[in-house]
């Protein structure tokens, strides 16, 4: 019973920060709220016994995704109004999206439940038994290969990523390595002998 009180408030408090996302008209708020958001989901996650994906997601999307979206929303002081007028035309198909997936929240919890469908809940894991030692051998074993072509493939973007952001433009200043390294001192450094003069 306790863990399905902490189950529904902290559900409450996901759904009004997503909407508070959504609703908010300064950008830094949003982001502080969707940094609310991965908090509460990775609490949710904790109490599906599901620790290392709740881990994972404070580590990874606020420690790191989130701070740079915080940081890149601040520095580039983007223009609400603006960015707002742009997307007013999107509202219906938003009210669209939105109702559909209410239609199917209703449907999946209301519908089932009221017509006899009992839900299916997961059986009680072992006291011994460890999420993480189980997700860490099935991707060294069974996803070993996949995980390897996907880091692969994250490196090809990084490196695509760098190329694009640094190739040449006008008004760009890079650096030439070679160049710097083939640097003769008297290429650089000129010598001039001046007669002093005495003052008046």
């Amino acid at each position: 019973m306790f863990v399905t009180i902490l189950f529904f408030a902290y559900s409450a408090v996901l759904v009004a920060a997503a909407l508070g996302v959504i609703l908010a008209r300064n950008p830094v708020h949003s982001a502080l709220l969707l940094v609310l958001c991965f908090f509460t989901s990775a609490v949710i996650w904790l109490l599906l016994n599901a620790e290392f994906l709740g881990i994972v997601l404070v580590l990874v999307y606020v420690g790191a995704v989130m701070v740079l979206f915080l940081f890149v929303v601040m520095m580039l002081d983007v223009n609400i109004e603006e960015l707002r007028r742009g997307i007013a035309g999107y509202w219906p198909f938003a009210v669209a999206v939105a109702g559909f997936v209410v239609f199917a929240i209703i449907n999946v919890i209301v519908v089932q439940h009221l017509g006899g469908v009992t839900l299916k809940v997961a059986a009680p894991l072992p006291a011994h038994y460890s999420n993480t030692r189980e997700l860490g051998i099935a991707l060294f074993t069974r996803y070993a290969y996949p995980s390897q072509i996907a880091a692969v493939i994250l490196l090809v973007a990084s490196v695509a990523a760098i190329i694009l952001t640094m190739r040449r433009r006008p008004g760009l200043k890079s650096q030439n390595v070679s160049e710097q390294v083939r640097v003769r001192a008297k290429d650089r450094l000129r010598m001039v002998k001046m007669t002093s003069g005495k003052r008046p």
